[in-house]
């Protein structure tokens, strides 16, 4: 039997004591492994966070989010009526804010081509023109006598002219007929809603005041409105 020598017998040794290579199956398992660990513990903590909030702050978060969406539907409400008349164009600011309600019935109203083919069948100098139903009989009837003697009036006025507004008498949607001032009137708010103000075009008010009418207030030319456009900017 032959002798292995020393020298051999310490390479043995080595080779024996050094240790072995990791393959690469084994590294990319082992990355895997600590993947999915590292994605466990994230989605654990999402869970977790989320189901810390408590029910009134989400019931806060979410009306946050309601009154901004609410705030966006109300910026696109029209803020001006341009009434085209036969006599020239009568521009007006609405007070969505002061008469909410009046107002959406307004423009549902303007929408629909109500106002389309209306006539002023009603004018009293120096106090009022109203346009509506020339059958009907509203309540610029009542306001005869102090639009006779508007120079009598209290100074201390409460409603100023140029202002729309309609009747506060109950009605359907073909009642409802347009009132504009054309003075200053003490205790107007009594009779009509108002809604909006004039803001160009008063001159065409003025000029449909000084149309010649009967005894009863009516024009004796006919005056009508051609037509209602919403706008948001003039």
């Amino acid at each position: 039997m032959a002798r292995i020598k020393p020298q051999a017998l310490l390479l043995q040794s080595k080779k024996k004591k050094a240790p072995s290579r990791i393959s690469p199956t084994t590294i990319v398992l082992f990355s895997l492994i600590v993947f999915m660990v590292v994605f466990f513990i994230f989605s654990a903590y999402r869970h977790f966070s989320h189901r810390s909030v408590h029910p009134e702050e989400q019931i806060h978060l979410g009306g946050r989010k309601g009154l901004s969406e609410l705030n966006l539907k109300s910026t696109d409400v029209p803020k001006y009526a341009v009434i085209q008349t036969s006599k020239g164009a009568i521009a007006v600011e609405l007070f969505k804010d002061g008469s909410p309600e009046i107002v959406d019935e307004f423009i549902e109203l303007c929408q629909k081509g109500h106002f389309k083919g209306m006539q002023f069948h009603r004018v009293i100098k120096h106090y009022v023109i109203q346009a509506g139903d020339v059958h009907s009989i509203g309540p610029a009837e009542q306001w005869t006598l102090k639009g006779k003697h508007y120079s009598q009036l209290d100074k201390s006025v409460k409603h100023e002219a140029f202002m729309l507004g309609t009747s506060k008498a109950k009605r359907d949607n073909k009642g409802f007929e347009l009132y504009i001032t054309t003075a200053p009137i003490p205790d107007l708010n009594e009779k009509i809603t108002v809604f909006g103000r004039v803001i160009k075009g008063e001159e065409v008010v003025q000029e449909i005041e000084e149309v010649d009418t009967d005894n009863h207030y009516v024009p004796k030319s006919t005056i009508g409105i051609m037509d209602v456009t919403l706008e948001h900017k003039l």
